[in-house]
Formats: structure tokens, sequence, C-alpha cells
């Protein structure tokens, strides 16, 4: 472990021109035209699979999909899908487009900006609409 952690310390101290040729060495083949920091995770990464082995490949997979699980803010919404809703006496009505949210002749990359400007307040844009199952 000694020994690893030498090495690791050392690939902070390297040139970008000694980063490629350790890549060289490492991987067999030549550098990609990475900026040095990622060279340095890149080799990090080599030298520790090098030392421990790969992880197991059930590990993997749950790392994976490990977000796959988590609760989303709503449903995936189609272009052409209109959300109403009625807020302090006024109907907001908007409509899904490609890449966004329009509303009052503008589009908008997300339902929050759009609930935001509606109410003024800190509202997440699909549970204001009614897309999230909280109330």
């Amino acid at each position: 472990m000694a020994r690893l952690d030498a090495q690791l310390a050392r690939l902070a101290t390297l040139s970008p021109a000694d980063l490629r040729t350790e890549w060289e060495r490492l991987h067999g083949a030549p550098a990609p035209r990475f900026s040095p920091d990622l060279m340095r995770m890149g080799l990090a990464y080599a030298l520790q699979v090098k030392a421990n082995g790969k992880l197991p490949a059930r590990y993997a997979r749950q790392l994976n999909h490990a977000g796959e699980g988590r609760e989303t803010a709503g449903p995936t919404l189609s272009p052409g899908t209109q959300l109403v809703r009625s807020w302090n006496g006024r109907t907001v009505s908007v409509l899904v487009v490609e890449g966004g949210y329009e509303w009052e002749g503008a589009v908008h990359r997300s339902l929050t900006a759009i609930a935001r400007e509606v109410t003024g307040a800190a509202w997440s844009g699909p549970r204001f609409f009614g897309l999230t199952g909280r109330g």
C-alpha cells in the first residue's frame, strides 16, 4: 500500500510530457489529448487497478444503476403537453415544447423558473404544476 501511495503522490509532480510517457507505459497506447489533471486521474485509476484489481462486476453494476431507483421530479412530458394551474385567481398555462416550456410567449428551460416568476417564491416547478404527487 505504501508503494501505491508513493506512486499516486508522484503523479502530482509529473510534467505533461512525463504524464504522457507514463500513460503510454501503463496503457501500452498513446496518451489521449487530456488536460494534465484528467490525465493524472486516469493514471491514478490505472495504478489502483494494477495494485488492487478491478472492482468486482456486481459492484460496478450496482454503482452504474445506483441512481435509477431514486424518486424523480415528475413524469416525462412530451412536446405538445399543456399544463394548467390556477394561482391567486390567475390561470397559468404552459406548453411543453422541444427543449423547454413555453409560457407567455417565452421559452423557459425549466418549470421551476416559471413557478418562481408566477409566485415570486422558490417553488419546485413540477410540484407547482402537480406533477410530483406531493401536496
